[in-house]
């Protein structure tokens, strides 16, 4: 049950970042009217500060949160898959050097060099999903590194080496399909990972600028009427803690879905 929530929860959040361009949103509308007006029938969500509509804030923000998440898990998944891929099969000296430059990338907390790499770049979202890419891509190399380590002594692999296969073939071949469905879990776990740095940085400052509106800016300029209109908070708090509990929840369910040995001692 709860995975058909999570489902659904992800769809919709999927479905407002695609097809959400096509409904007449108009999240920069200011109504002086309406401000810190309360969710009811004219508005489901409420209004801001500025009187600006919260669902429609919500849903163009679901909209980057959701192409950020993407693009950053796909150049980091396809990145660091790559390297951590040829660091194992080549070994020696290339190894040696790779993984020494992924242990110097784990030695900081990749929040704060996501934070640094922000701050050198600037604010922006192209900046965004380049300080989020190059931090992302170290946990995928350790992954497929360590499955070609596990993979690449098989006899289907040996096997193709003895009949004069090239590295790039063998990788892509006869290990890649080997190695993707841990990639694919770690990817899922990926986006929620994202989905909180990229609202980490737009509430300091340095992830998405207004107007543009984002979930962690939403938070960062409603905090100060807390008190006053807390629905302001709730919304964007709520919208982002249910897409990171529901990819989450994914993320596990696919794991055990995917996991061989827990499979075969439920069947056991």
């Amino acid at each position: 049950m709860r995975v058909w929530f999570a489902a659904a929860i992800v769809v919709v959040w999927a479905a407002l970042a695609c097809f959400g361009m096509l409904a007449p949103l108009h999240p920069e509308a200011i109504d002086l009217s309406r401000i810190l007006m309360s969710p009811g029938r004219e508005a489901w969500l409420g209004y801001d500060d500025l009187g600006r509509p919260l669902w429609d804030r919500i849903a163009v923000g679901a909209r980057y949160s959701f192409f950020v998440a993407v693009f950053v898990v796909s150049i980091s998944a396809a990145a660091g898959t790559l390297i951590g891929a040829i660091s194992a099969y080549r070994g020696g000296w290339i190894d040696h050097v790779i993984t020494r430059v992924v242990d110097i990338f784990l030695a900081f907390p990749g929040i704060l060099l996501a934070i640094a790499l922000a701050g050198l770049l600037g604010a922006g979202l192209g900046n965004v999903v380049i300080a989020l890419s190059v931090v992302g891509w170290v946990g995928f190399a350790r992954l497929a590194r360590a499955q070609v380590l596990a993979y690449k002594e098989r006899e289907h692999v040996q096997a193709a080496i003895a009949l004069g296969a090239g590295g790039g073939r063998i990788i892509v071949r006869h290990l890649l399909p080997l190695i993707l469905a841990p990639l694919i879990v770690e990817a899922t776990f990926g986006i929620a990972a994202v989905v909180i740095a990229e609202a980490g940085l737009s509430f300091l400052g340095l992830g998405i600028q207004p107007p543009l509106p984002s979930w962690g800016s939403m938070i960062r300029d409603s905090s100060r009427y807390l008190l006053v209109s807390p629905h302001m908070v709730l919304v964007p708090g709520l919208a982002l803690m249910l897409v990171v509990l529901a990819v989450n929840m994914l993320g596990d369910s696919l794991r055990d879905r995917m996991d061989v040995r827990s499979l075969r001692r439920q069947r056991g």
